[in-house]
C-alpha cells in the first residue's frame, strides 16, 4: 500500500482540509516496531483503505505532539478532520485490515452503530479464552478469534504488543487488554453489566 508522506504540522493539516476521512501512521525510522508497521502496511493490498499518510518523528516533530502521541508506531484514523481511532505497535497485516475495515454488530442501515474492532488471542485448552470468548458471544461481539499455538507470528506480536505470554488477550480497538477483565471489556465495548 502507497503511503503519502507529511512533510509538516502544517502539511498535514492542509491534506486534512481536502481529505477529512484518512488514516495517519506515526513512526520512527530505525525503530523495530515501526519498521515492521512499515513493512506491513506496504504488504496490504490498496483495496483494503482509504489515504494513508505518514509521519516519521525523527524527521518532522511537530505532528505526535498536535495528536498528543507519546509512542510510535501508532496508526490513528481520522473522521470528518478529527482522531477517532488509534493502533499502537506493530500489528500483522490481519489486524491492519480488520482496524482499516471494521465490523458491523448486524450491518450498515442508518443510524446503527458500528462494533469496535475485536480481536481474541487465545490457545484451544485455555479455560478464560472459553470464558472471554462465550461472553462476547453472549453480548452478540463480533471478534476474530487468533489460535497463537499454531500462529506463531501472532504469538510474537501478541507478546510484542503488550509484553505479556499469556492468554486470552484481546485487541479492541487498538487497546489491549490482557486476561478476562470483564469490567475494562464492558467499559471498551459499551457492553452495560
Amino acid at each position: 500500500m502507497n503511503h503519502i508522506s507529511v512533510t509538516s504540522l502544517q502539511d498535514f493539516k492542509e491534506q486534512l482540509k481536502s481529505n477529512p476521512d484518512l488514516f495517519l501512521l506515526i513512526y520512527k525510522m530505525g525503530s523495530e516496531q515501526s519498521d515492521c508497521a512499515l513493512t506491513n502496511l506496504d504488504a496490504m493490498k490498496p483495496e483494503n483503505a482509504s489515504t494513508v499518510f505518514s509521519v516519521n518523528v525523527a524527521e518532522v516533530r511537530d505532528v505526535h505532539p498536535e495528536y498528543n502521541i507519546t509512542s510510535a508506531p501508532t496508526l490513528i484514523e481520522f473522521k470528518r478532520g478529527v482522531p477517532a481511532r488509534y493502533l499502537k505497535g506493530c500489528h500483522q497485516e490481519g489486524a491492519l485490515e480488520a482496524f482499516f475495515n471494521p465490523l458491523s454488530i448486524t450491518g450498515n442501515a442508518e443510524g446503527e452503530k458500528k462494533q469496535k474492532q475485536v480481536i481474541v488471542y487465545s490457545t484451544p485448552t485455555c479455560s478464560w479464552c472459553r470464558t472471554l470468548k462465550d461472553y462476547l458471544k453472549n453480548n452478540q461481539i463480533q471478534f476474530r478469534d487468533i489460535d497463537v499455538s499454531k500462529d506463531e507470528k501472532a504469538a510474537t506480536e501478541m507478546v510484542k504488543r503488550s509484553g505479556q505470554q499469556g492468554v486470552p488477550q484481546s485487541l479492541i480497538d487498538g487497546q489491549v487488554v490482557v486476561g478476562f477483565d470483564r469490567n475494562r471489556i464492558n467499559s471498551l465495548l459499551g457492553i452495560n453489566a
